[in-house]
């Protein structure tokens, strides 16, 4: 992989904003730009909101390492009022518990894989590569932080991007990736991850196509009673 965990650098981003003591309300979307790899060592963070109104808060983020940008963002937040509510996606059904599926075995590669864990419905993590590669990039499983941690938005941000690259499922095998830009929005408040504590979420991720060295990856993540805390979709540059 081409730079650290993006799920990490977008929490940081995100939390950025909501330590800033001119904060309104909660996040509702955040979208992540990675213009190069973070390095190991120090970096800042720059965070403004460029605009607030009664209900609505827009801000502009970036990292700066060593004199230059490698990272731009931009959040929403806004302060949820008692509205008519209703949900139209659902949660994969008829899925075991996680106390029923094993967590997965081995020692990661990747020292963001060792940070949660991961129990796999459908579409687990890539293997040695046998020539019958699946049709699609469909994964169902169950995921929490490791060690368990209250749920909150910059946790919430993070485990979003927890996935294994939709084309390293895709073709049982993996290759250098970058995720170029990432959009994550927020459909929870935050009493609903209060209520969630540390418990598992049931996550789904998919892709919709490979092309020219890009592909996609859609993701949500629910509550272990069913409710749809994030969506979350981005574009991943490969190489082959």
């Amino acid at each position: 992989m081409v730079g650290p965990f993006g799920g990490t650098t977008g929490a940081v981003l995100l939390n950025a904003a909501l330590l800033h003591p001119a904060r309104l309300g909660d996040p509702i979307a955040l979208t992540v730009n990675f213009a190069s790899a973070l390095a190991d060592g120090a970096f800042e963070i720059e965070a403004r909101p460029v605009r607030t109104n009664r209900s609505t808060q827009h801000w502009v983020m970036q990292i700066v390492q060593g004199g230059a940008v490698t990272t731009t963002a931009s959040a929403v937040f806004a302060v949820r009022r008692e509205t008519w509510s209703a949900p139209e996606a659902r949660p994969p059904a008829n899925v075991p518990r996680p106390e029923e599926l094993a967590p997965r075995g081995g020692a990661p590669r990747l020292a963001w894989i060792g940070r949660y864990d991961m129990r796999f419905v459908q579409g687990g993590p890539p293997g040695p590569h046998d020539g019958d590669a699946p049709d699609d990039s469909r994964t169902v499983l169950w995921v929490r932080d490791e060690p368990p941690r209250p749920l909150d938005f910059t946790s919430l941000a993070a485990i979003s991007d927890c996935f294994f690259p939709r084309i390293f499922v895709r073709r049982r095998k993996t290759t250098p990736i970058g995720t170029v830009s990432m959009t994550t929005y927020f459909h929870a408040d935050g009493a609903m991850l209060a209520a969630q504590g540390a418990r598992p979420l049931l996550g789904t991720a998919h892709a919709l196509s490979y092309r020219n060295g890009y592909f996609d990856q859609s993701a949500e993540l629910w509550s272990d009673a069913g409710e749809q805390l994030v969506s979350t979709h981005q574009i991943v540059y490969f190489r082959e």
